[in-house]
């Protein structure tokens, strides 16, 4: 590695020409970046600057394309760099040329020519030798057709090539002739370090991973391009390129959809390994599961390609089967998107043929579903990602629409599907107004069944009874002695929500004034508003009865996946082969010592939650709800527990517990604690109880 100091100009001068590899990002600079490239190149043309150091440039000397007479030089890293002043300079020659109206030059000592000719140019070259900045697939052509002078001025454009462009020379047209030397002569201030690397010496994979862990502004989508091309040969770094990847970023929108890209990764990692890496792991997670798998790179890269492929029907409504498009659309509407990794999985078998279109779309209703009852339901939704991350794999593909309605029935405690005795009791004084995405659920309980759907987009949300505390007279009347109360109690609840066009009009008017007037109640076309026409006041029992009427329809849009006793019956759990271990087993707690300790700790844990379980194994009692959270160690002086988690993640501020990670001790967890005494079972509770949340979160 050689590192030397550099002026940008004559480092743009000496060098023939930069090519940015297929592994690397497209340009991703935006206008702010741009922007402050700008202030710092005014700073450095109006003030005594001697240099103004923008970054690195590290490139691979002699690199894949040593067959050619012009130097080619592989960036590494500072092709955002290259790329912006690239730009920058490129504007400054059109507006050169557009100013060039006498002999007068704007600039003394160079112009539009000599600029090109120097810095974008290798004048007497040909072809894909002739410009001195070749940039990837998705953004080398309008590189070219900007120093080509063909470029048009769109407004609209999405290329961040194009727009940047554009920014620079609209700040150029801005300014005087003298104004415009100052930034030529700032440019000429611009200092870089110039990195090159010796491709025999030097490994540029660890370099970029380097340079990215000092806080580099790459995605872990990026890392993972480089990661896979990279260490290819030319020949097979382009047919993956060309036959995958610039496919996959042209279906993400070429940058547009940067943010989904990096999210379908880790959906498609969680996928694959049953396991949601976080956020700013998946580059991480991703070589680990191409070392796991065993795979060649290109079966990898295709099966990544195909899944994309997927995520993009679903996550951006490119699906052309109607039905199906709607269900995804309810899906992103309530923003489920905890539930794609799944959702890929579904899509894989229904383009396998594994799964047929409308059991498909069933599946996706019933995920929609379950989300939904739990929000209305208030069970927490942090152990979503979780439930989704490992569902797939209790699916009989054999009996598929059946096994998957079986596992969300048998989902249980935290994770359950609400049933609808449970929907309809929340629904009855669930706020429904102050709710994300409240929108959603009016539109889907009012197009449930309909062929002609309407757009909620048209419509406003109406309070029934008003959310105005100054009620009038009439209201305080119909509402009784305790209309404050109920008016606080029920205002947001569904049995007082609808739609209306008419919003203003209705304001808070009585309620036969809001039913009979035009455009009222009694006149409304939507189903939402058929049973209002039946009231001649409203009050508390209107809006129970209504309450009633609309959580009887809710539970059958949104569905509960029921089967039959004898269907569900088969996929209940296999018990294992074992075992006939009891209490009787551990005789500390069964007649011991520790008989009563036991008792009365078991009662405890047994509390924490319906669903919990306790098994007695040869050597500890284990309770548990998906998995162990707790174990058991009966013992003479007491009860030795171990519990389910890192040491580093039990908060324990007594500082009673012990780190037993890699004692080998009976039991699963890396945190000893032990009862000796009945006034310890209430700080073991707490304890367990930070398991028991932790298991939630997923």
């Amino acid at each position: 590695m050689k590192a030397t100091e550099s002026k940008l100009f004559k480092f743009l001068q000496k060098s023939a020409q930069f090519i940015i590899p297929i592994y690397q990002r497209q340009y991703s600079w935006t206008q702010e970046q741009c922007e402050q490239l700008w202030k710092d190149i005014v700073r450095a043309g109006t003030t005594d600057l001697e240099a103004h150091f923008i970054g690195s440039v590290v490139y691979v000397e002699r690199g894949l394309y040593s067959h050619s007479d012009v130097p080619q030089l592989l960036v590494i890293d500072g092709q955002q760099r290259l790329t912006s002043t690239t730009l920058l300079i490129a504007a400054l020659v059109s507006e050169l040329n557009d100013r060039n109206t006498d002999d007068t030059p704007v600039i003394d000592g160079t112009n539009a020519k000599k600029l090109k000719k120097y810095y974008l140019c290798n004048d007497a070259e040909d072809g894909d030798l002739y410009y001195k900045l070749l940039l990837t697939k998705a953004d080398d052509k309008e590189l070219r057709a900007i120093i080509d002078d063909q470029a048009k001025h769109d407004d609209d454009a999405t290329s961040r090539v194009i727009k940047n462009y554009q920014f620079f020379k609209n700040k150029l047209n801005r300014l005087n002739n003298e104004q415009v030397s100052e930034i030529y002569l700032g440019l000429q201030k611009l200092l870089i370090v110039d990195i090159a690397l010796d491709r025999e010496r030097d490994n540029p994979q660890l370099i970029f991973e380097s340079l990215n862990s000092t806080g580099l502004d790459l995605s872990q989508a990026d890392l993972i391009r480089n990661f896979v091309l990279m260490g290819l040969e030319p020949k097979q770094q382009n047919i993956l390129y060309e036959r995958y990847w610039f496919p996959m970023e042209s279906d993400f929108g070429n940058g547009e959809y940067s943010w989904l890209f990096n999210q379908f990764m880790r959906d498609y990692l969680t996928l694959k390994t049953n396991k949601p890496p976080r956020i700013n792991d998946v580059y991480e997670a991703f070589k680990k599961y191409v070392s796991s798998s065993h795979l060649d790179i290109e079966d990898v890269v295709a099966d990544v390609r195909k899944h994309a492929q997927y995520y993009i029907a679903f996550s951006l409504e490119k699906e052309k089967e109607q039905k199906l498009l709607e269900a995804f659309q309810d899906v992103n509407a309530y923003k489920v998107d905890v539930s794609y990794p799944l959702i890929l999985e579904l899509y894989h078998d229904y383009d396998s043929q594994i799964l047929t279109l409308d059991e498909f779309i069933e599946c996706v209703r019933l995920i929609e579903n379950y989300v939904f009852r739990r929000y209305v339901c208030d069970i927490p939704t942090n152990s979503l990602n979780k439930t989704f991350a490992s569902f797939a794999r209790s699916i009989r593909k054999s009996s598929y629409l059946e096994s998957f309605k079986a596992e969300l029935i048998h989902l249980a405690s935290y994770r359950r599907f609400p049933s609808d005795t449970e929907l309809n009791r929340c629904l009855q004084h669930k706020d429904m107004y102050n709710v994300r995405s409240r929108a959603y659920w009016l539109r889907r309980l009012e197009n449930y069944d309909k062929k002609e759907r309407i757009s909620v987009e048209n419509y406003t949300i109406e309070h029934i009874l008003p959310q105005n505390k100054n009620l009038s007279s009439q209201w305080q009347q119909a509402l009784g002695e305790e209309w404050q109360s109920i008016q606080e109690e029920y205002v947001h609840t569904i049995g007082n929500l609808t739609l209306t066009g008419y919003n203003s009009e209705l304001s808070d008017k009585f309620f036969t004034d809001k039913r009979d007037m035009d455009g009222g109640f009694a006149s409304s076309p939507l189903a939402l508003n058929q049973s209002l026409r039946n009231h001649e006041t409203w009050n508390k029992e209107s809006i129970q009865d209504r309450s009633k009427l609309l959580a009887d329809k809710m539970q059958t849009v949104w569905s509960y996946p029921n089967l039959s006793t004898e269907i569900l019956e088969k996929y209940q759990a296999q018990p294992t082969e074992k075992t006939a271990y009891t209490i009787s087993d551990h005789p500390y707690i069964a007649v011991g010592s520790s008989k009563e300790l036991f008792q009365v700790f078991s009662q405890k844990v047994m509390s924490l939650d319906e669903n919990v379980k306790q098994e007695f194994l040869k050597l500890y009692v284990a309770f548990k709800l998906d998995t162990n959270f707790v174990d058991v160690v009966p013992q003479a002086s007491g009860l030795r527990l171990s519990l389910n988690c890192k040491f580093t993640e039990i908060h324990d501020p007594k500082n009673l517990c012990k780190d037993v990670t890699n004692l080998g001790r009976w039991g699963n967890g890396d945190v000893g604690f032990k009862i000796n005494e009945l006034s310890d079972i209430p700080y073991a509770i707490q304890l367990i109880q930070q398991v028991i949340d932790m298991q939630v979160e997923g």
